[in-house]
């Protein structure tokens, strides 16, 4: 009998399903982190405990991986995470989280998805083929993203603290959480993304003029990636991850914004099914 693994694995936390040939779930599971650019080792090791967690009982050599990761769309990493993943499966493939994401909302249909959870990516498929726009990473961009908007959230905590910026309560309250400037530079020096990560929820829905600045922000970066996806047809528009969800509603006037067909684990299951089929 054969099998279908499927991991969806990101900057805050990876999820796994494993499937036989019909398509139908045996076993899921969830763990840490999976972002192979900028943790490859930790990445490989979330990665292998979510799969050794459903393939109890399953010969991995009758499992076939189809993965989407954080960080796949550069070449040295995808390299490193194949050998790392050193289980004898049947075959291992890895797409981009951005692939995957858009395979799960929009199946074979035309659209734009717009992916906001840790970092940020926009893809758009049209007649099968599949263009993005940025997932390059914190130090690159990210641009409306958790870490991005939890980045730019202590760094104007920083400004205010050396009086170049209005200290608003919520910068305030963000200074005596890290303690202080000094806790804000000491932060900066040894965070990953998923840790900047953490300041983003509470910028949704809040009154505060930092909240709204930075908020406004993201909302321009995000218009302008749509509308260079859309290249004049009004395509409609998913909204994916915790921050897309929390922020669709504010383009709902502006475009067709529809929700998912799937989530990207359900994207990378239907491409292995699809890839056990043509065996």
């Amino acid at each position: 009998m054969k099998f279908v693994l499927a991991i969806d694995g990101g900057g805050s936390g990876c999820r796994a399903a494993l499937a036989d040939g019909s398509g139908r779930v045996l076993a899921r599971a969830e763990g840490g982190p999976a972002n192979i650019a900028s943790d490859g080792v930790g990445a490989v090791r979330n990665l292998l405990a979510v799969s050794r967690d459903v393939l109890q009982g399953v010969d991995a050599a009758d499992v076939h991986v189809v993965m989407g990761l954080a960080g796949a769309n550069v070449a040295d990493s995808v390299a490193a995470v194949q050998t790392g993943f050193a289980l004898p499966f049947a075959s291992v493939r890895v797409e981009t989280d951005a692939r995957i994401a858009v395979v799960g909302a929009l199946g074979r249909m035309d659209g734009i998805v717009v992916v906001l959870g840790t970092g940020s990516v926009f893809s758009c498929q049209r007649s099968g083929r599949m263009r993005q726009v940025g997932g390059h990473g914190l130090t690159l961009g990210d641009e409306a993203g958790g870490a991005w908007l939890g980045r730019g959230l202590l760094s104007a905590a920083a400004r205010a603290a050396d009086g170049m910026g209005a200290m608003t309560p919520m910068l305030a309250a963000v200074l005596e959480e890290v303690g202080g400037l000094e806790g804000v530079i000491a932060f900066s020096l040894t965070a990953r993304p998923a840790d900047f990560a953490r300041f983003a929820p509470r910028l949704i829905g809040s009154d505060d003029p930092a909240a709204v600045a930075l908020l406004a922000r993201a909302e321009e970066y995000i218009s302008a990636s749509v509308l260079v996806l859309q290249a004049g047809e009004a395509l409609p528009v998913v909204f994916l991850g915790s921050l897309g969800l929390a922020l669709a509603h504010r383009f709902a006037g502006r475009w067709l914004v529809r929700p998912a067909l799937g989530s990207g684990l359900d994207g990378a299951l239907l491409l292995g099914l699809q890839d056990l089929a043509a065996r």
